[in-house]
């Protein structure tokens, strides 16, 4: 895969969404060779020359302007995000530097001070960088994984699956985060080896892959099925950090579903039930104290559940949460 391969690819389906009807163009009859529009055609509704949108189309434009582009986008009826993935992939900014293997102190800094937010930090190729301890109690302990990537572990670890009951939304964001990678180094040989190796060996990235949607990852909701605290609806945030534009953060606001704990889990598994009747004795609520309670805290944490009721002071923290 290189940009050439990428451009032509989504140009193509871009076409062949729209029918000359679609844009008001007269059609003849006839058989078409080619589903949607023909080149000729979108050319003629961008306003440019046949001969010069066939070398656009085929990567070997290489001064084409971003009022062309944005010419072509109109044409072809693409939304914001679309528009912006075109200029990348046809007018690549060579340079950006390439994205450190590791977060910057600030970052590190940043997650380590949400105590009560789950967080992490994914670099290129969906490679999670760093992550704090709500993130490792709510989705995954990251450190014993041997390849902590965001991708592999949505398309190949079964867990994942039964965590996220989104599971579809979870595996279409992760394409549209190696899409817009692409669109920004398209000539990157280790995140096409990637993606090839993803394609070959699982069909459901294929095909999703071979969609050529552009959709927005930056922001949305998941429904979980924790082990412990049952049904939870996650919305994220995803912000690009000013250090190094390949490095997002990545924040999850958490609470209780709809539909209340699992019918796995336990009693304890309410996370607002958990914090307002603690069992007798347990003193005072925070992050550490017990398995339980150390996940669920994160949950409602600035809630309008009562404080814990006073009692003696836990043993030392304990990190013995199973990992999900």
């Amino acid at each position: 895969m290189n940009r050439r391969t990428e451009l032509r690819a989504f140009l193509r389906s871009r076409r062949a969404r729209l029918s000359p009807a679609d844009v008001g163009l007269p059609t003849f009859g006839g058989m078409r060779r080619v589903p949607g529009l023909r080149r000729e055609e979108l050319a003629q509704l961008a306003g440019v020359g046949v001969d010069y949108y066939i070398r656009l189309e085929q990567g070997r434009n290489h001064k084409v302007s971003g009022a062309v582009l944005d010419a072509v986008a109109r044409a072809l009826r693409l939304d914001e995000l679309e528009r912006v993935h075109l200029h990348h992939l046809a007018r690549p900014d060579r340079r950006q530097p390439p994205a450190a293997d590791r977060v910057s102190e600030g970052a590190q800094w940043l997650l380590d001070n949400m105590p009560d937010t789950a967080a992490f930090i994914m670099g290129r190729r969906t490679q999670v960088l760093a992550w704090n301890r709500p993130a490792s109690k709510i989705f995954l302990d990251f450190d014993p994984v041997p390849e902590r990537n965001l991708a592999l572990l949505v398309y190949r670890q079964p867990a994942i699956r039964q965590l996220v009951l989104d599971w579809p939304v979870l595996a279409r964001n992760v394409i549209a985060w190696l899409r817009l990678e692409v669109g920004r180094h398209p000539e990157d040989e280790e995140t096409n080896a990637f993606i090839a190796e993803l394609a070959s060996e699982e069909p459901d990235f294929l095909q999703l892959w071979n969609e050529q949607d552009v959709v927005d990852p930056m922001h949305g909701t998941y429904r979980l099925r924790h082990p412990l605290l049952g049904e939870l609806t996650s919305t994220f945030r995803t912000l690009l950090l000013p250090e190094d534009p390949d490095q997002l953060l990545i924040v999850y606001a958490l609470e209780p579903g709809p539909a209340g704990p699992a019918p796995e889990a336990t009693n304890a598994a309410n996370a607002a039930d958990v914090i307002r009747n603690p069992p007798p004795g347990h003193g005072p609520v925070q992050p550490g104290c017990c398995p339980t309670h150390d996940i669920a805290v994160f949950i409602v944490q600035g809630s309008s559940a009562p404080g814990p009721v006073p009692g003696p002071v836990p043993g030392p923290a304990t990190d013995s949460a199973p990992a999900t």
